[in-house]
Order: C-alpha cells, then sequence, then structure tokens
C-alpha cells in the first residue's frame, strides 16, 4: 500500500486500499482474539452475513482488483494459485496453497514458478478449472481497458513489458506462461523472484473461462471458482449479493468456511452511521461486519466503557508505515544534518495523540512495520525519547549552518484520515517549534495531494505520508520507496528521497533470489536498518484498527496480512 487513491493501486487488500486504511497483530476475547469470538456455541452453517462498508466494490473483476491474501469479499467468488493462511496473527502472515497443490516449485535460481492444480476444481456452472484458465485470466488484466491490478506480472514475466492483452493480441498470448496440460503452468520470469508465491495470491491469478469473458461487463458476473457466486451487482458494487456455489468443494479447499449461505454488501454508507448500526446490532445488523470503517477516537472511547460493545470489536495490526518524508534535491533537506535534526525533534507521543492516542497507532522507529514477516529488526538511529529530543537537534542545526533554527513548510492532506491529515501535521509543527524549526502548513486536497508528493517535478522538500504493503514482506515495502531503478520519471514516483544507492540495488536483488522467506525476512531488516541511516524518511506510526462486529457474528480471525476481520471465517448462527 501509498497514499489513500493511490494505494488502491498497490495494497492490499484492504480494498488496497484496502481498502483504504491499515491494519498489526490480531486479538480476541479481550479484544476478540480467538476463531470462537462473538459468541460462545460452535459456528454453524447458514443465515445471511450483511457487509457495512463506506467503499463501494467496484471493478468486481480480477483483472482489475488490487488485493491480495484474500480474506476479504473477492476472495468469496475469487480463487487463486495461493492465498494466505487463514489464522489469526502472524500465522496467518503465511502464504499457502489454494487452487495448486503448493507454493509453487522454483528453478535454482528461482526465474522459472511451476505450479499443479488440485484436481476436481470447478467453476459455478459446473465446468472444470484448467491451467490454460488461469493464463487467460493473467492475459486478460494486461488489456487497457482493464487496468488497476498489481503492476508486478508486468515487470516480472519474460516479454511482457508491452503486451496489450488477448483482445488487441489475438495470437497464443504471453510466452513467458505455458500450460503443458490442463492441470500444469509454468512461469518464465526476466530476473529471480524468491516471492512469486505472494505474488501468485493476486487476483490477476484467478482462473477467467474465455468463452465465458465478457470484457469490461465481466465484473456484473464474474465466474465463480469460490464458495460464492455473483448473483446481484447493483451500483458497480454498491449492493453485491452473494450466494453459494453449489460446485465448490470443501475437500479443494482448505481456507475458506463459507458459513453464511448469503453474503449481501451493502456500500457508500457513512462511517458513523455503519458504527451505530454495528453498536446497536438491531435485526439484520446483528450479523454484520464490516470490512472498511475502523473506530475513531470518540467512538473507541464509548465503546471502551461498554463491556458489550468491547467484546465486539476486533483489533488488527498491517504493514503499514505513517511517516516524514524528505526530498533531498530541495534545500534545506539535501543537508543529512538537517535531515537528522528533525528526526531527533519529532515527538511521537503527541503524533500518536493526534492519530486517536495509543489503542489507535503505536510509536514507528524504523521504516518497516513490526512484524516478524516483513523481516522487522529493531532500531532508533536518532532516539528522540518519547517527547523529542530538541537540544539534540538544536545542536545539529548548528553544525548544519542553522545556528538561529530556520523555517520550512510540511505538506499534508486535507483529508481527515488521522495519518496524513493536519491533525499529524500540527503535531509535527508543535514539536519542532521546541527545536527552533518553524513549520508553515500547505494543506492539499486529496487528489491534488497525492499528485503533487508523487510528481518528481512537483515534490515537495518535506510532506507527510505512508506506505502499506501488497503481502508480507519487506520487498514490496523497501523496494518501491529505496530502488534507484524504480524512481518514475513520467508517471507516479513512490521513491520520494531520489535514493539510488548500488549497494542498495544490489541487495535488494540478492534478496530477491532467496526462496527461504525466513532468510529473507532477516535481510529485509537489515537493510532497512542500513537505508534508516540515511535519514531520508521518519517513521513516525503503526495504526491500529479497531473494528466493532455485530452481536451473532461468530468465529472471528484477524490475520497480520490484511489486519482486518477476514469473512470467510465467520459465522452466524
Amino acid at each position: 500500500m501509498r497514499q489513500p487513491s493511490v494505494r488502491k493501486r498497490r495494497v492490499a487488500a484492504v480494498s488496497v486500499s484496502l481498502v483504504l486504511a491499515a491494519g498489526v497483530a490480531a486479538c480476541g476475547p479481550k479484544d476478540n482474539d480467538a476463531k470462537g469470538a462473538g459468541g460462545d456455541s460452535k459456528p454453524q452453517k447458514g443465515g445471511t452475513l450483511t457487509v457495512l462498508n463506506s467503499n463501494p466494490q467496484d471493478d468486481f473483476d480480477p483483472a482489475r482488483l488490487y488485493t491480495s491474501g484474500g480474506g476479504n469479499v473477492p476472495s468469496l467468488v475469487f480463487r487463486t494459485l495461493t492465498t494466505r493462511n487463514r489464522e489469526s496473527g502472524a500465522a496467518g502472515a503465511e502464504v499457502v496453497p489454494d487452487l495448486a497443490t503448493d507454493t509453487g516449485r522454483p528453478s535454482e535460481n528461482a526465474t522459472v514458478w511451476t505450479y499443479t492444480l488440485k484436481k476436481g476444481l470447478k467453476y459455478e456452472d459446473g465446468t472444470a478449472i484448467t491451467s490454460a484458465d488461469i493464463k487467460y485470466g493473467i492475459e486478460r488484466s494486461f488489456a487497457p481497458e482493464l487496468s488497476g491490478g498489481a503492476p508486478y506480472l508486468r515487470d516480472w514475466l519474460i516479454g511482457a513489458a508491452d503486451y496489450q492483452g488477448p483482445y488487441k493480441d489475438k495470437g497464443k498470448g504471453l510466452d513467458a506462461i505455458e500450460t503443458p496440460d490442463d492441470l500444469t503452468i509454468v512461469f518464465h520470469l526476466d530476473k529471480p523472484e524468491g516471492e512469486f508465491p505472494y505474488l501468485a495470491t493476486q487476483t490477476q491469478f484467478t482462473p477467467v473461462p474465455k468463452a465465458k469473458d465478457t470484457g469490461t461487463k465481466y465484473e456484473e458476473h464474474p465466474i465463480s471458482s469460490g464458495p460464492y457466486k455473483v448473483v446481484s451487482n447493483e451500483g458497480d458494487g454498491e449492493r453485491l449479493i452473494l450466494e453459494r456455489n453449489t460446485y465448490w468443494s470443501a475437500a479443494t479447499d482448505a481456507e475458506r468456511k463459507a458459513y453464511p449461505d448469503k453474503i449481501d454488501v451493502r456500500s457508500g454508507l457513512d462511517s458513523s452511521v455503519i458504527n451505530q448500526r454495528l453498536s446497536a446490532s438491531q435485526g439484520a445488523d446483528a450479523a454484520s461486519v464490516t470490512t472498511d470503517t475502523n473506530l475513531g477516537p470518540a467512538e473507541l472511547a464509548k465503546v471502551t466503557g461498554d463491556k458489550e460493545l468491547a467484546a465486539r470489536v476486533g483489533t488488527g495490526h498491517f504493514g503499514y508505515t505513517n511517516y516524514i518524508a524528505f526530498n533531498p534535491k530541495t534545500k534545506p533537506f539535501d543537508n543529512i544534518k538537517v535531515r537528522q535534526a528533525i528526526s531527533y525533534a519529532i515527538d511521537r507521543t503527541s503524533v500518536i495523540n493526534a492519530a486517536g492516542g495509543s489503542s489507535l497507532a503505536e510509536a514507528a522507529t524504523t521504516y518497516l512495520p513490526n512484524q516478524k514477516s516483513f523481516g522487522y529488526t529493531p532500531y532508533d538511529h536518532f532516539p528522540a525519547g518519547a517527547s523529542g529530543n530538541p537540544a539534540k537537534a538544536k545542536e545539529l542545526l548548528k553544525e548544519a549552518g542553522y545556528p538561529n533554527g530556520m523555517t520550512v513548510t510540511l505538506t499534508h492532506s486535507n483529508a481527515k484520515d488521522f495519518e496524513t491529515s493536519p491533525e499529524i501535521a500540527t503535531a509535527v509543527q508543535d514539536a519542532l517549534k521546541k527545536a527552533g524549526i518553524t513549520v508553515k502548513l500547505q494543506g492539499l486536497e486529496e487528489n491534488d495531494y497525492s499528485d503533487t508528493i508523487h510528481d518528481v517535478n512537483k515534490e515537495p522538500g518535506f510532506f507527510l505520508a505512508h506506505w502499506g504493503a501488497d503481502w508480507p514482506s519487506g520487498g514490496p515495502f523497501l523496494a518501491p520507496i529505496f530502488d534507484g531503478r524504480q524512481i518514475v520519471k513520467d508517471g507516479a514516483n513512490f521513491n520520494t528521497g531520489f535514493l539510488n544507492d548500488k549497494t542498495v540495488n544490489a541487495e535488494i536483488d540478492a534478496i530477491n533470489k532467496l526462496t527461504d522467506l525466513d532468510a529473507a525476512a532477516k535481510r529485509w531488516g537489515a537493510l532497512d536498518s542500513k537505508i534508516g541511516e540515511q535519514a531520508l524518511t521518519v517513521p513516525l506510526f503503526h495504526p491500529v484498527y479497531k473494528r466493532l462486529y455485530g452481536k451473532d457474528v461468530k468465529n472471528i480471525v484477524i490475520s497480520d496480512w490484511t489486519g482486518v476481520l477476514d469473512i470467510s471465517q465467520v459465522a452466524v448462527k
């Protein structure tokens, strides 16, 4: 994941945007941690689960969605080669087989990945799912009219950079994907990618039968490979009705429980209305959840004081970091001592309070989120304590040639997201004032803000930013932000510090060759610490998700992959 609007094309997920806000360790009965949370009785099949969301489930086409791992609405309809382990907490950050028999078999240098499909897989119409369908599903995701999904395949597959999809290319498609038989699919990559099993959780790996492809209208009735099928899609995802796919078999799907008979997704609702309805839990709302709406500070205070409501709050963490970004091409931020001074001056306590308090935010001194799967390695190169170290900041400013302090401008978003918004900017402003740094605030409307900070020609020198991972690993967290080869001059650029260090680039390549993901995680953590010494960012905090669910909802599972309730696991009876 990314700035909220941009994050739609990166994360996660949780809409990626996630789903557009993010999430770190899951919990239960005290904070609704156990799978049985939400009631003492054993979960049973039957009933209707209602999903109350702010954001519509638009572009309901596997080619156009930017989600990974599963756990939200799309994964009820779309199965992929791999998915995430449907367990709470850290165990849920692991990748496991879905349509495939394993997580993939790599060649010695991880440039060729081979998958074998399980036997007996069927679509909602009873026809068999084949490897050719997965190849076709991937190929149609390259069509310009179906853009929006993850960009990795265009970068990773041999010869895919200029491919325009099967509607324009009427030939045999991508040579980099082979299907020697109905159960085998082979991917040829132009560089080693040890994390390909994570990528194979993206919805672009959903099988699509070519004969049933209706192009841009496919989203109205995509052919289900999961436990539910679409029976109604109104208002481009504002109202989505799902019912059981009778040809789905639990024998081929160890991850999705599929307890409810029906899923009713209602979107376009105000967040306060969603939380009010979940709190009251009347009628159908008693069997309701949300996949995109958090409790705000005021709502959380009310919930905390009510024992019954507090028992219906799911807590989760997603790999996500809110931070200050510098443009080192702009004075005075070209001086590392200035960047270090600001790092020392930050008062993280005031920033966390501005983000809603310690229940909704955790202090960060590392760029990588504080989860094992990312390779989290604790470090604090510029220790500011809980409330900042203005004396050390003043000392560094003097060494930088600013003995009398300085005046700078901090760019932020006007969106009320408690992440890059005025509240956080004001907390930074107040902290830096103690170090002799006068901060002028420049607030921009969300679209203008996103366009400005990701344009190499417009990028400000000092601004608020955030990023979330497309899967729980250091790779999609560090590479887009710090790999010099990913600096984009004529599009959305995320390497805001313009770092192009050959040793960093080489280490990224070396880690990408590893298929031992635990070994890779340790290397990502070490690389994070090395990059952190350059003070190109100031990590501020990792958000915590607090979400209500209805009183009749059972079997709460919240993983470290998404940080939000997994609706493929819940029961309402």
